[in-house]
């Protein structure tokens, strides 16, 4: 039987998820498309800016629709985790909290939203529960994969591929 609480789990899964997805979307059909993006990826530190902005705009793509379809939950929770914290590391954390100033209160909302969901479980109307007759790895485990596999992610990319730019005295 669904319950209100299903309903609740999807209509957040959708938000979070298209959100996400139509940013990546927005990566490949909008503004500056990949060329555009991957000048602003190299001008914020991130080496190889073509690959980064194909990744990233891939990355959120999936990991917008996967958490959306409730699918693999804990594993799309992490790319929002990974996706968000290497931006809030590149960009956002130097302007503060607030996302009128730059800030990384979106970032946050993001990402917290989308761990959640992995340790509530995508509920009934979810891949997962079609899948596997069940919210496939919820609860601590859930947390534990999406924020400790996001993090690793994140850190990772953050060392192979983050060089800050000099910052010039004037």
């Amino acid at each position: 039987m669904v319950t209100a609480a299903d309903v609740a789990l999807l209509i957040l899964r959708l938000v979070l998820g298209v959100t996400l997805a139509a940013h990546g979307f927005n990566k490949f059909f909008g503004g500056g498309r990949i060329p555009g993006t991957a000048g602003w990826f190299e001008s914020i530190g991130m080496k190889f800016g073509k690959f980064q902005a194909v990744t990233a705009a891939t990355a959120e793509i999936a990991a917008g629709l996967g958490l959306a379809a409730g699918l693999l939950t804990p594993i799309a929770a992490a790319g929002f985790v990974a996706l968000m914290s290497v931006a809030v590391w590149t960009v956002h954390r130097a302007n503060g909290f607030f996302v009128l100033n730059e800030g990384w209160e979106y970032n946050l909302v993001l990402a917290t939203g989308a761990v959640v969901v992995a340790m509530l479980g995508p509920g009934r109307l979810s891949l997962d529960h079609q899948i596997f007759c069940r919210c496939w790895l919820n609860g601590w485990t859930g947390l534990l994969i999406s924020v400790g596999l996001g993090l690793a992610g994140a850190i990772g990319q953050l060392l192979l591929f983050y060089r800050p730019p000099a910052v010039t005295g004037e």
